[in-house]
């Protein structure tokens, strides 16, 4: 199967299906689906703790599970899943190069920069933070390495640590979506691990013009960018899809530590709780959960629902039964990890039409391309990576 033909497929799935992943239990009460399959409603929320945190660790476990009830599943599954691109091993690096880098990306970028040939031309490294993966690059292949980014503070680190490893390596301080940015790919080899959303889109929209000898792309943070919708970059894509949909794509959280992942779930608990108590007080009327400052999730959920209401315009009444409402929440909370455990079912498969899209849009350019996964899910659930060479 050619990438055209499970691009299509994928699509023509995902539309068929769409009442089963497009809308968010966090926003929807009760999904639809759950009238029309009543029976898997009632399994899902019958799920006990050990269950649920089983299914939500596991995706292949959940979706054996799920397959029983809607058999598309297996399908789907089928085509998200792509081989291992080929690897080479690098040449070993000196120990100080690990200097300020997290042990997990790390590994990512040891994983990334193994699936590529050797490097004939110079690099440009898209978005680059530190610099951590054009100094690994420049310290393996021996060639000249530059990496953008537009953070001037980023950009002072990448440059102490390139002269301290002594590479090659030249730091651009520039944005990435600028047209005066589009200059530097000419004639290079371009690698970005993890460029969100519209920062990887762009360099396929333009890569039929831009002159670059080859790209290695590992897609993150698909919504980026993409707050008034999606917008394709293969001429063979119809699928709408909005902010929530392209989040749906990136919620898996499998490589958090366990008490982040505890952090999150009590956030999701005090926003619902909010909600509910809002929808006592006004009604049930559909409207938008606004980003929440970071400090007003670090208190108690008392502070943090007068801060909410105070900017929601919510008049509270004189007396609040904060308990009773932060335990509505939790309530809501764990019926809505339940149904999401149904719409996760379809998140690998809607990344994958993502990435194909990419993958579209280069062989549209004129590029031979690749897709394939350059490392475990457990190291990073974003683990696919688009090989592009002329």
């Amino acid at each position: 199967m050619n990438h055209r033909e499970r691009f299509l497929e994928l699509q023509a799935l995902l539309t068929a299906h769409e009442t089963w992943w497009r809308p968010a239990p966090f926003r929807v009460r009760r999904p639809d689906w759950c009238d029309e399959r009543p029976a898997l409603a009632e399994a899902v929320l019958a799920l006990d703790a050990a269950a649920l945190a089983r299914y939500a660790d596991d995706p292949a476990v959940c979706c054996a599970w799920l397959a029983s009830w809607l058999p598309v599943v297996d399908r789907l599954g089928e085509l998200a899943v792509l081989p291992a691109l080929p690897s080479r091993p690098l040449p070993l690096c000196a120990p100080h190069f690990d200097w300020s880098i997290p042990g997990r990306k790390r590994e990512q970028i040891e994983a990334f920069a193994a699936h590529r040939p050797i490097a004939r031309a110079p690099v440009l490294e898209w978005c680059a933070g530190k610099g951590h993966l054009g100094r690994r690059v420049a310290l393996a292949d021996r060639v000249p390495v530059a990496s953008l980014e537009i953070d001037p503070v980023l950009c002072a680190d990448a440059s102490h640590l390139a002269a301290r490893a002594g590479v090659e390596q030249v730091v651009l301080c520039a944005d990435a979506l600028d047209d005066s940015s589009r200059s530097h790919l000419r004639g290079r080899g371009v690698l970005a691990l993890h460029a969100c959303g519209e920062l990887h889109r762009s360099l396929v929209r333009s890569a039929d013009r831009d002159g670059a000898r080859s790209y290695r792309i590992a897609p993150c943070c698909y919504a980026r960018g993409a707050e008034n919708g999606y917008r394709p970059v293969s001429r063979a894509a119809s699928l709408p899809l909005d902010a929530d949909a392209l989040r749906l794509a990136v919620t898996e959280t499998v490589t958090a530590p366990r008490h982040v992942r505890a952090r999150l779930a009590r956030d999701q608990a005090w926003k619902l709780g909010f909600i509910a108590l809002r929808e006592a007080i006004e009604g049930t009327v559909p409207r938008t959960f606004r980003p929440v400052p970071k400090g007003w999730l670090a208190g108690d959920f008392v502070a943090f629902g007068e801060a909410l209401a105070q900017r929601e315009g919510v008049r509270l009444p004189a007396r609040v039964d904060w308990a009773h409402w932060q335990s509505v929440g939790e309530g809501r909370r764990d019926e809505v990890r339940r149904f999401e455990l149904v719409r996760h079912a379809f998140r690998r498969a809607l990344e994958m039409w993502l990435v194909l899209d990419l993958a579209l849009g280069l062989e549209e350019a004129g590029f031979d391309v690749e897709v394939g996964s350059f490392c475990a899910r457990s190291l990073t659930p974003r683990n696919l990576l688009v090989i592009a060479e002329r």
